[in-house]
């Protein structure tokens, strides 16, 4: 990671890439997210479970309003604005870590940073939405750039790969290409292999496997298979809440290959793992 610029600065908050693992906690105000999906769907659940995870040492809360569950139907624009920015209006004066909007679309993007957001998280990779790039080169904000095929609803029928690492890493290679042509400064770009997303469990295994091959993209590097269905295959376990062990596993695999940030639903549990990790492995 030698070349990797080294560090990124979101609004109090210093990201000191290679030196540590953050935790991105994820808090979905959905009411159908594959795990947790209901039970922060109000502004008052939302806030506390903001506060719950910064408490057990989240680095930076990723806010979403679109479910991305396979199968998922798209909701409209409208209601994506109604689900997240509440929220986002609510705990930005209560906090003082950066707060990521996870979302597609360049005005929900816009909206929520106007409102406080510090970051944008595309699970595209700015392909839905083609103003996306050109909208966070303007908001002069870091970006999360995912690698997906299809959408949430038809994504499993695309988990045909020759090197599926090699075809990641194409992806994110293009679309970080095209968006530092756009205006997106290098060093507030992350990447992102898509845990979950138009993978099959066995291709799962390999992307944190193979994870290091990313790293001469010489960028941070975010994963997240927080109680993804590969660690239920594995444990025989179909409620997504008791995969917090499994999790842990792919959690601490992948900071052995390179991780920087962990995106997960568990934070007090996945912060142990990651201060035991770093220890060992940064």
């Amino acid at each position: 990671m030698a070349n990797l610029a080294n560090k990124l600065v979101i609004r109090q908050s210093c990201f000191n890439w290679g030196t540590k693992t953050y935790i991105m906690g994820i808090l979905n105000v959905t009411p159908d997210s594959f795990s947790d999906g209901g039970e922060f769907n109000t502004i008052a659940s939302a806030v506390a479970q903001a506060r719950a995870m910064i408490a057990a040492g989240a680095d930076i809360i990723d806010i979403g309003g679109q479910s991305t569950r396979p199968g998922s139907q798209q909701i409209t624009l409208a209601e994506e604005m109604e689900r997240v920015l509440p929220v986002i209006k609510v705990i930005r004066p209560e906090v003082t870590i950066p707060i990521s909007i996870d979302t597609t679309r360049a005005a929900v993007a816009q909206a929520a940073v106007q409102l406080g957001a510090d970051m944008v998280n595309d699970i595209s990779g700015g392909t839905y939405d083609p103003e996306m790039l050109s909208t966070v080169a303007s908001l002069d904000v870091p970006i999360v750039l995912m690698h997906i095929r299809g959408t949430p609803q038809t994504m499993q029928e695309y988990a045909q790969y020759q090197d599926v690492i090699g075809e990641i890493y194409d992806f994110l290679s293009q679309q970080v290409n095209t968006a530092i042509t756009l205006g997106i400064k290098r060093e507030k770009i992350i990447i992102d292999p898509g845990i979950g997303f138009a993978k099959n469990h066995q291709q799962n295994l390999q992307v944190i496997r193979e994870l290091s091959r990313l790293k001469s993209l010489e960028l941070p590097i975010l994963v997240g298979p927080s109680r993804k269905s590969f660690i239920g295959q594995i444990l025989n376990q179909p409620n997504a809440k008791d995969r917090v062990w499994g999790t842990a596993a792919a959690c601490c695999a992948a900071i052995f290959h390179g991780a920087d940030i962990l995106r997960v639903h568990d934070v007090s549990a996945i912060r142990d793992v990651s201060l035991v990790a770093d220890a060992i492995y940064k």
